[in-house]
């Protein structure tokens, strides 16, 4: 499938993730207001911190060696079996941390004893998450892209009805309620595509573990924890000291833009996770791989850039759809919070190729100076020009990477 056609159908399913997030967003705006909002953030990034650990944080190793092995049967079954055990070690492990712990951590990541029994619920639901990931990873692998944009789909919809309810008659709890329990149901879902499917035999789990397999994922696993340890922690940092030094009201105008501008450019990145990660491993010759990457420049930037234009323009439009009044202060966040957007798509496809060629070294320490970046030009650029400063510094930061990456990849690819 093409990098177009992937889009197409990625379209479809953003289309429809979107409408459910600004639905559930506006609910959110209505019931819990710009400081539930960023409470809702802050949960939401340690959510993606401990769903990377309880699958092993193998998510991008299954989906390129899937399609790397997608007519070696042996190998794709050794791969499967290693990934389910790691998957099912894993959740179950870091199901019991947030069982034990769920005190002490509703206090530390939403400074408050109230949300103890979310932590718990998630400790029991998180086994699902864990499978689901690896079934979506698998499907992705295997190329199957209508079938994991159905799923994708199916739990917008199921998240815009039950986090919807949950919302308007529990409140901020029941937001966090719905965080961790959506994916459980999905992973039904999920499961009954997988077994349909043609290339599906039972026989590809049951093989044990792989050494040779353990070996290859765990070097993916060392770049996605990179990730997960550097950019949603970065992102927890700096909304603490937005908390600390401004409201949290201003955290909440801070995760508002940070949210138009995910759910705006969600249609790229799935594209490219979708498409990129799969093709870019298969492509062994670099001139192959440039053309591919310079395609890609021409078909994304374009769009990105017009996106990002109609944003802006139509901003206040924005937030009186996606919010409430309570939000005007995000006007003056929009403007390099997009020119951000665009520079970070640019430096992002050429950044995959970090990921489908297993670069674990250059990714890590990309990731490791990238968010310690963005922290340090966060805080300095909040003390000097406010709430705005975190825009500023998410632009800057974007174009650092983007020169050092071009650097990295012209010695690579000559």
């Amino acid at each position: 499938m093409t990098l177009i056609k992937t889009s197409f159908f990625t379209a479809i399913s953003t289309i429809v993730l979107a409408v459910a997030g600004f639905v559930i967003n506006k609910v959110i705006a209505i019931y819990v207001g710009p400081a539930g909002l960023a409470i809702i953030g802050q949960f939401q990034n340690f959510n993606s911190i401990v769903l990377t650990f309880a699958n092993g944080a193998i998510t991008s190793g299954v989906i390129k060696y899937t399609a790397e092995y997608r007519e070696d049967v042996e190998l794709k079954s050794k791969l499967f079996s290693s990934a389910i055990i790691i998957s099912l070690v894993c959740s179950v492990t870091v199901g019991l941390f947030l069982n034990i712990f769920s005190y002490n951590l509703t206090n530390y990541i939403l400074k408050s004893d109230d949300y103890a029994s979310v932590f718990v619920i998630f400790g029991f639901t998180i086994i699902l998450f864990a499978l689901n990931t690896l079934l979506m990873s698998i499907l992705n692998g295997q190329k199957e892209i209508k079938k994991y944009i159905i799923v994708n789909i199916t739990s917008s919809l199921f998240s815009l009805v039950f986090a919807s309810l949950l919302i308007i008659n529990l409140g901020l709890i029941g937001a966090l309620y719905a965080l961790v329990t959506n994916q459980s149901v999905i992973f039904f879902v999920t499961l009954m595509f997988v077994l349909k499917a043609n290339w599906f035999k039972f026989e590809y789990f049951k093989k044990g573990a792989d050494k040779e397999s353990i070996i290859k994922l765990g070097k993916y696993s060392l770049m996605t924890l990179t990730s997960v340890l550097t950019v949603p922690v970065s992102h927890l940092i700096v909304r603490n000291y937005i908390v600390d030094h401004l409201s949290w009201d201003a955290a909440g105008y801070w995760q508002g833009i940070w949210y138009i501008s995910t759910m705006y450019l969600t249609v790229i990145t799935t594209s490219l996770g979708i498409y990129y990660l799969p093709r870019l491993s298969e492509i062994k010759d670099n001139e192959e791989l440039k053309k591919e990457i310079i395609s890609g420049y021409k078909i994304i930037m374009p769009i990105v850039s017009v996106l990002a234009l109609g944003i802006y323009m139509f901003r206040g439009l924005v937030i009186e759809i996606a919010f409430t009044d309570k939000f005007r202060f995000m006007m003056e966040l929009f403007k390099w919070q997009l020119i951000g957007d665009v520079i970070k798509i640019a430096s992002w496809l050429l950044g995959y190729l970090t990921v489908a060629k297993a670069m674990t070294k250059t990714f890590i320490a990309l990731e490791i100076l990238g968010s310690l970046s963005f922290v340090l030009l966060s805080v300095w650029l909040i003390n000097v020009y406010g709430l705005i400063g975190v825009t500023y510094a998410f632009a800057i930061n974007y174009t650092i990477y983007l020169f050092v990456i071009v650097y990295v990849f012209r010695r690579l690819l000559r």
